[in-house]
This record gives C-alpha cells, structure tokens and sequence, in this order.
C-alpha cells in the first residue's frame, strides 16, 4: 500500500498516518509513504522497520516533472492500493491512475488556508474532474463528508467517516508522581495554565489565542496574575506570537518551547486546552487533551464539534474571535468544579468513541472493499 502525502513532518494528519500503520496487524499489509515533498525525524514515530519512505523533492508551485518521478515510482512498488490524503495529493490519482493501480482511495483531513470551507471554484472543479478516478473516500468529520456529498457529488456508497484514533494509554490523566515538564512559575501553587498544541501557521490562528489571553487582563484582573499561557509547537507564526506577548508585557506569564518530543507530559501539566483554528478536519490535538482529562474550548469549524460537546465537555467559540474565545476561558479558572466535571467526560468520551481500534478497523474495512471491486 502507498500513503502520498505532501510531506511527513510534525502534524495531525501525519501523526494520523503513523498511528494507523503502527496499529495496523503487520501480516495485512506492507506500506510505502511516499512524501511528494521530504520527509523529517517525525519518520522516527513509525514502530514498523519494513516501512519504505520516498521523497520526491517536488519545487514550489507547479512542478509537472514531480507527477514523472511520483509514476515511475509507481511502476516501481506495483501497490496494490494509493491512499492520498488531502487537496494538495489529490492530483496523484490521475498519476496512479496512468501507473496502473486499480484501487484508489483518498482522504479529507482538514482545510487549506486558501480554501477554509472548500468554497474555492478552481479546488472545486478539480475534485469534480478527479472524483471518477477515485475508487473511495475517506472523511474524517461530518462536515467534510457533507461537502463531498453535496458539493462533489460523490455516492454515498464510496464514501466512508471514519474518526481518528487516539492512544488512551499514552495520553492519560496524571498519576501518583507526576512531574511537570512545564517551567517552576508555571507549577507554583495556585496557577491556572491555559494550553495549546499546534503548529504555529495561519489556519491555526495562533495570533487569537494570544490575544485572548492577553485579553482576560481586562476581564478577570484579580485573576489574571496567576494565568499562564502554554503553546507547544514550531511554525513561521511563531516568533510573532511571541514579540506580540512581550509588547502586552506578558511574556513571564506564557511559554514558547516550540516542538516537543514531551506533549504527552504537557498536556497532563495543563488546567484547559485551547485550539484557534480557522479550520479543523478531525484534531488529532483535541483527542489527545480530551483523553488526558482536559476540558476543551475550541473554535466551532470543520470537525470539531463532532469532537466537543458544549456544556459536557468543554465549550465552542466563533472562529477568528478572540474576544469571544477569552469570554469562553474567563469561566474556568473560577470554576474548579466545572473544569474537573467537563475534564473527566472528555476522558470518558475519548474512550468510548475514539478508539485506536475502531479507527483502524474502519480503515482496513475500505481497503478490503476497493481491493475487491478491483
């Protein structure tokens, strides 16, 4: 089987692949991920030793040669099935299409930033022209599969949701022990902190986050003091987050690390997750707080409320708001009673509706299906 995608590297979509083909029975399939642009260290998650990876070194905007290199690579492997993954993959069904492999399936995981609902005329029109090349789809949230539906017209019999797994055992509440990774003033006593996982580009909206927090000044200023701000993950947004922190002067109140091997940990140092996003598929980040016990406020777009249920488990917001977001955060620190209630239904939900297992099991049910319509 060969996964393409635009590049391996830190993110939802990647760390889904991974998770998928660490859990996947290893006497069903062989995998190649093939990178239409490079791959990372992130390569280091697969568990797998007979997992080939491929770069195809594709240039910046059109590269014509790049779909040469992607079919004689093709011709090469001879997979019995290609899973693209995203807008910016969807054009290898043609180059997989010509190379020969007859079962084809493809992926929605999330929005580009240039396209946050998928309104675009020219992404539209070319998802209609692939859409007879592709054998099945996969949507990871309602919202997506929706679109498809309506808006390109696939069948409802080649088209599948499947949620992502997460790992409950890895992302867990804290035990007996625990220590925080987080700096000594963001574990005194009495602190709130206030956390988030991304990568720190502009669909994410790493800027609002920022902003509303800065932003409880105002609306809790008893409060504020003991707030802190924690935003794990690297991007080219990320420098300015952090120059527009220290001209609201509170720098010493939130921490920048970038990437970080530890997120497990993070996360359980953490009172609240927040996610800005301008546009969501199926957070992997999301899952991960909700199984480590935290509340959740996130922006109400794509997949996330399939994944947050207002009042139970955490709160929804508009999305490029932050004045609503911070209104959102200001009820938590207040509150211990809600934060702890909302936190243990979120761990509960995370185990009862998104296991590692059942995401895994409705993969490989697509691919046996287009295996045999071949």
């Amino acid at each position: 089987m060969a996964h393409i995608i635009h590049r391996l590297d830190i993110g939802g979509m990647e760390n889904g692949l991974v998770n998928l083909i660490n859990h996947m029975p290893a006497d069903r399939f062989r995998h190649a991920i093939i990178c239409m642009t490079d791959y990372t260290d992130f390569r280091r998650r697969l568990q797998r030793d007979d997992v080939s990876l491929h770069a195809l070194h594709k240039r910046e905007g059109k590269d014509p040669r790049v779909h040469l290199r992607l079919w004689r690579l093709l011709r090469r492997l001879q997979p019995d099935i290609v899973h693209t993954r995203n807008f910016g993959t969807l054009e290898a069904q043609v180059t997989a299409a010509l190379a020969g492999v007859r079962a084809r399936v493809h992926g929605e995981h999330g929005w580009d930033v240039g396209d946050l609902d998928g309104t675009r005329d020219r992404n539209r029109r070319l998802r209609r022209l692939v859409r007879p090349l592709v054998g099945h789809y996969i949507a990871l949230s309602q919202h997506q599969k929706g679109y498809l539906r309506e808006a390109i017209a696939v069948p409802a019999a080649r088209l599948s949701h499947i949620f992502n797994g997460v790992d409950t055992g890895r992302f867990a509440p804290p035990r007996e022990g625990f220590v925080s990774p987080l700096p000594q003033a963001f574990r005194d006593p009495g602190t709130f902190v206030i956390g988030s996982v991304m990568r720190m580009q502009a669909v994410k909206a790493p800027q609002d986050l920022a902003r509303a927090f800065v932003a409880l000044r105002e609306l809790l200023p008893e409060a504020f003091p003991r707030l802190r701000l924690v935003m794990i993950g690297d991007g080219p947004l990320r420098a300015e987050v952090v120059q527009f922190l220290e001209q609201a002067g509170v720098a010493d109140q939130a921490w920048l690390p970038g990437a970080r091997e530890d997120v497990a940990d993070c996360l359980r140092a953490l009172d609240l997750f927040v996610l800005p996003s301008l546009a969501e598929g199926i957070c992997n980040t999301i899952l991960e707080a909700m199984a480590t016990g935290l509340p959740v406020v996130a922006t109400d777009v794509g997949g996330n409320p399939d994944l947050v249920q207002p009042g139970v488990t955490g709160a929804l917001v508009p999305a490029g708001d932050p004045d609503a977001m911070a209104r959102a955060l200001m009820a938590y620190p207040a509150d211990p009673a809600r934060t702890a209630r909302e936190g243990q239904a979120a761990r509960a939900r995370a185990e009862a509706a998104f296991s590692m297992e059942a995401m895994v099991t409705g993969y490989m049910a697509v691919y046996d299906r287009v295996l045999a319509r071949r």
